[in-house]
């Protein structure tokens, strides 16, 4: 077991915490924006809740805050627009900056940089959904996904032995939007934090509904899934995805806390790969989140978290 440092004081005073927005993860927003403010509340600071729209810069022009924690999830949220926003008004915010935030979100590009870092990736393509659908852009089993949404929103597994891609592929979209076609990864489902220069253990999830993904219910759904914490694995292979969630994580630029989610396939005649599936700059604060869950592990309440990542919020990175 590894364990976080010494928590530090608390040096501001007016925290703005960012939730809701206008993507299709609001619901999840709003849910990890209600806990975090609670938990501020609760370390000392004076907290205002903001439900994000289009009128955020005159928002936090009217209250000026010391700081936001940006609890926001999905497009507007963690692709480098509101910290573009948050930049011009001078405002510090947690999490990864402009750069960072909008390459971990195109999971295609974020695919090239960690490849080049030497973190192994799946094969995916970018065509549209009208292609997509009329044939099989590549062998199945493979995954359709929006390049740019989180919390498996979208996401669609076209099984082996598929005569044609599924009807569903033409859902949630224009047949002219870009999709992005991944190759299937079988095995375990494993992730793992940085939380500044701090690397947590690994937590193996297992969906408990018979799916062969960690589905949106999975993830937020009580029940949904089992966490084994720390995962049951050889030690080469536990310390590689260690190193590997801090090696992605400093490739993409990320600052503050990010999450990686890494497929492992050790079955009786699997490939033995580990593959990174991607990395998240903003991970839930929901009650059945994984870095809250990873940095109790490590030592830290909830609260700990919370107060670390606001003192740690900045700007202009």
């Amino acid at each position: 077991m590894t364990t976080l440092g010494v928590v530090p004081k608390r040096t501001r005073d007016h925290v703005a915490v960012l939730k809701g927005g206008l993507s299709a993860e609001r619901d999840v927003s709003l849910n990890s924006g209600a806990a975090v403010g609670e938990a501020l509340r609760e370390e000392g600071y004076r907290v205002t809740e903001i439900d994000v729209d289009r009128n955020l810069a005159g928002q936090l022009e009217a209250i000026n805050p010391d700081v936001c924690f940006n609890a926001l999830h999905g497009k507007f949220g963690e692709d480098g627009c509101v910290q573009g926003v948050l930049e011009l008004l001078a405002i510090p915010y947690t999490h990864s900056g402009v750069l960072a935030s909008a390459l971990a979100m195109h999971k295609e590009r974020a695919k090239d940089v960690m490849k080049l870092a030497g973190v192994a990736v799946a094969e995916a393509k970018l065509v549209t959904r009208r292609e997509a659908l009329e044939r099989h852009v590549m062998p199945p089993p493979y995954v359709v996904k929006p390049p740019m949404e989180g919390s498996s929103v979208g996401v669609i597994i076209v099984p082996p032995g598929a005569e044609r891609p599924p009807n569903s592929v033409a859902a949630g979209g224009s047949l002219d939007q870009i999709v992005m076609v991944e190759r299937y990864v079988a095995g375990r489902e494993l992730t793992c934090a940085v939380i500044g220069d701090f690397v947590t253990d690994v937590i193996e999830i297992v969906p408990l509904r018979g799916l062969a993904f960690y589905d949106y219910e999975s993830k937020y759904g009580p029940g949904g899934s089992k966490h084994e914490l720390p995962a049951q694995l050889l030690p080469d292979v536990y310390q590689s995805v260690r190193s590997l969630t801090l090696r992605a994580h400093q490739a993409l630029g990320c600052r503050g806390v990010s999450r990686a989610d890494f497929r492992f396939d050790d079955t009786a005649g699997g490939t033995g790969e580990l593959i990174c599936l991607e990395v998240n700059t903003q991970p839930g604060m929901t009650g059945t989140s994984l870095v809250p869950e990873l940095a109790g592990h490590a030592g830290w309440s909830f609260g700990d978290l919370v107060r670390w990542m606001v003192e740690d919020a900045s700007c202009n990175r």
